[in-house]
């Protein structure tokens, strides 16, 4: 399938281990048959469980598109999966073929619409602790800092790189080969870059915690909304939705989060619109 008659819709952070979550995903539901729905990483923290999400959404969307958030990647203890670093990453790829759901592995589909052929770009590629805290020189520099004030991310404990010596150094393999399959895409066309982190670093500087953002990207993405010609950047992981732009790009964090964050909202989290489908 190369082509898209409806809306492409995105959502991350669907965080499904919560029952209050699995409620709010099972009211996400399409506008018509025809419409495709982008998925930006942290479905569950189970293997099984972030299958079972993504086979639901799948029964209801013309096309479910997957990017792996941490979430995904972390192998916890009372997970009869017991995968960890690329083997996870590749048994997850292998699940969603089978589901018919697209991964950073497959070819890019098209949509088209009133904009245009758009390829829509699913990314793995990790960070690598060049997001560091002010003052903060080196990694060790913040991951001291972050131990002190005692915001560690749990990817510190869960998030196993193997079988690469570090999540940095995975993080640049995953760089190269996304590059080289970005590469593919035709120069005369646009794109929507999904990635489980933002690609530039300043949607991170709102964070409460300034320390959490070396888990949150790499500064080898900065430029791609340029370099890859993004008509829209789609990002979760920092549970903040919101619309900003960069050098004129839309960057969309679509991300729902924990119930204690988006409960208190007036409006209960859903989908954001990220490309419309074609008219007439």
């Amino acid at each position: 399938m190369t082509s898209a008659p409806g809306n492409v819709w995105a959502v991350s952070d669907l965080h499904l281990s919560y029952a209050d979550n699995r409620t709010l995903a099972d009211g996400l539901s399409p506008h018509t048959p025809a419409d495709w729905l982008i998925v930006a990483g942290d479905v569950a923290d189970q293997f099984a469980a972030v299958r079972t999400g993504l086979a639901r959404l799948r029964e209801r969307f013309a096309q479910v598109i997957w990017a792996p958030g941490n979430h995904e990647l972390w192998t916890p203890p009372d997970d009869p999966v017991r995968l960890r670093g690329r083997e996870r990453y590749d048994a997850l790829v292998a699940m969603c073929r089978g589901l018919d759901v697209r991964t950073p592995e497959d070819p890019y589909l098209r949509h088209h619409g009133p904009d245009g052929p758009v390829a829509i770009a699913p990314l793995f590629v990790l960070y690598d602790y060049t997001f560091r805290p002010p003052g903060c020189a080196t990694k060790a520099e913040g991951l001291a800092y972050a131990h002190r004030t005692g915001i560690v991310c749990t990817d510190e404990y869960l998030l196993h790189p193997d079988p690469y010596p570090s999540r940095e150094e995975w993080c640049a393999a995953r760089l190269a080969h996304t590059e080289a399959l970005l590469s593919t895409v035709a120069a005369t066309e646009r794109t929507v870059l999904v990635n489980h982190y933002p690609l530039v670093r300043e949607p991170t500087l709102i964070l409460r915690y300034p320390e959490f953002a070396q888990w949150c990207g790499t500064t080898a993405t900065a430029d791609w909304h340029l370099r890859h010609r993004a008509h829209t950047v789609v990002y979760g992981h920092l549970h903040i939705p919101r619309s900003t732009r960069h050098d004129g790009v839309p960057f969309e964090e679509v991300s729902v989060g924990y119930p204690r964050e988006w409960q208190p909202r007036p409006t209960p989290p859903g989908l954001r619109l990220i490309l419309p489908a074609a008219t007439g």
